[in-house]
């Protein structure tokens, strides 16, 4: 099967897929049918707006088939009002739970972020999943000795984040590394790749907000990322694979509390222009 055919018996010849395209893949010409560019089947990103644009069915995508992309039901959309709610409910989680989460729903919720957009569709992020808590332990202790090589060798940037108290509160027994989540997600790449950063945060972020919506909490692990980008013992303890980096981590739990009104936040600061 070629890359791109049409069906010329269904199609209604309106153009769609040529202009949602968007590297303009696809050539049509008025009172013609849609015809792929010669370097179609190179430079395809396979991101699907051709197929799931026409309304007819009629394009047909060999990497993208028709039947394989579930069609959008009008009654599980938000209304504007929903999307509002739903985003300003969003909380960052640090109390969990003593229970752990089920592998299936930690895959679901990746599931969901592979769908995160990222450029030129690389969909780049891998994942690591630990969800054993004398595992998590370690790592959280590995947070901390950065911490404590920090102090001593940058000792004014550490303090200026905080990292005097959070030493000092890993010593009394509190786990303000980890929060003592049941698993982590890490999100992680080819460190030399420019699309990494901006993929796995956007990733993180549809993984994020999937979770409220299964009653699980997250928060970002922003420490532990940190040491995961130039401290040897956190990068031999993740063993992620050769030349890979980690670009944003996740812990995941069942909260223990809930919350019962939606926060203030301050207002936007917006420069208009025209």
């Amino acid at each position: 099967m070629n890359l791109i055919d049409i069906n010329r018996k269904t199609c209604s010849r309106d153009g769609i897929c040529a202009e949602v395209c968007p590297l303009h893949l696809i050539d049509f010409q008025e009172e013609g049918y849609p015809t792929p560019v010669p370097e179609a089947e190179e430079l395809c990103i396979r991101c699907g707006h051709c197929v799931t644009a026409c309304p007819s069915e009629s394009f047909l995508h060999r990497d993208m088939p028709v039947v394989q992309c579930p069609p959008v039901q009008a009654d599980l959309l938000l209304s504007p009002e929903q999307c509002e709610h739903f985003l300003r409910h969003r909380r960052s989680i640090r109390v969990y739970e003593e229970k752990p989460v089920p592998r299936d729903d930690l895959a679901r919720l990746i599931e969901v972020a592979r769908y995160a957009p990222s450029g030129r569709n690389t969909q780049c992020a891998n994942w690591l999943v630990l969800d054993n808590r004398e595992e998590l332990r370690k790592l959280a202790g590995i947070v901390y000795e950065w911490m404590r090589w920090m102090l001593a060798n940058m000792k004014e940037f550490a303090v200026s984040l905080g990292m005097d108290r959070a030493v000092t509160g890993w010593e009394a027994g509190n786990d303000i590394f980890l929060r003592n989540a049941p698993a982590l997600i890490v999100a992680h790449a080819e460190k030399d790749s420019r699309l990494a950063p901006s993929t796995c945060t956007i990733a993180l972020t549809y993984l994020e907000l999937a979770a409220t919506s299964m009653d699980l909490g997250c928060c970002w692990a922003g420490y532990l990322n940190a040491a995961a980008a130039n401290f040897p013992p956190m990068m031999e303890a993740l063993a992620l694979p050769e030349g890979h980096q980690c670009f944003g981590a996740m812990m995941v739990g069942y909260p223990k509390f809930h919350y019962h009104r939606l926060p203030l936040r301050n207002p936007p600061v917006i420069t208009w222009r025209s």
